[in-house]
């Protein structure tokens, strides 16, 4: 019974070629996300420093104040 079921949803095709249109657009949302996350990163850090800079800003105007 269980053979029957995963028959239903594998399938694994004789000619090897089936494989290449999935391996290209495999690789081209691999280098999307990897691309997305290095921009999260920046932004990240871009943001993390402007919010040490108004925490600094905040602290001087509360010893000037």
């Amino acid at each position: 019974m269980v053979h029957i079921i995963f028959g239903l949803f594998l399938y694994f095709p004789e000619d090897k070629t089936e494989y290449i249109p999935a391996a290209i657009s495999f690789t081209a949302f691999f280098i999307a996300a990897v691309l997305t996350m290095q921009v999260i990163v920046k932004v990240s850090k871009r943001q993390e420093e402007k919010a040490k800079q108004l925490e600094e800003q905040l602290q001087k105007q509360r010893i000037d104040d």
